[in-house]
């Protein structure tokens, strides 16, 4: 890949997702343990409440459950393509690139559904301060990820000329 202007761009891209993943991902696994420790505790008789959801947080609201989740997986998945990343950025070359896209790429599609889920809690309100700077970076993330796709295809392209 000939255009090297590119590789620091990339790299510090992928160096601020890596650290916006990692506090996603505590904030998140912090709000899951928060949801087992605290959620629904069922009787000896084993009947459910009426309004039983297995994705019950007790610190949000009715998007909750659903945005913490898909925050999990999505910085699980975007922590993992930036390995791929790493590595692409290391050899920046036209071989390393298919993979590196690709797993970004997947994070990113995953970044944006928490990201719609994030802007559903907060027309929703009553959320804790935690949850609202998970929400804030993973909106913030949506578009850093995007950004890194952009320069790593950008480089290419320029290459190929």
């Amino acid at each position: 890949m000939a255009n090297e202007q590119m590789k620091p761009l990339a790299g510090g891209l992928l160096f601020l997702n890596l650290c916006m993943y990692a506090i996603v991902a505590a904030i998140g696994g912090w709000a899951l343990n928060h949801a087992i420790n605290y959620g629904f505790i069922i009787g000896p008789q084993l009947q459910l409440p009426a309004h039983f959801s297995p994705i019950y947080f007790s610190m949000g609201n009715a998007a909750t459950g659903f945005f913490v989740t898909f925050a999990l997986i999505a910085s699980v998945v975007g922590a993992a393509s930036v390995i791929a990343g790493v590595n692409h950025v290391r050899s920046w070359n036209s071989d390393s690139l298919p993979s590196a896209a690709s797993s970004a790429i997947i994070a990113w599609a995953l970044t944006l559904l928490s990201m719609g889920l994030a802007c559903k809690e907060i027309e929703l309100r009553n959320r804790n301060a935690r949850l609202r700077t998970m929400e804030a970076f993973t909106i913030i993330l949506s578009a850093t990820q995007l950004i890194y796709i952009l320069a790593i295809h950008g480089a290419a392209r320029t290459s190929r000329r």
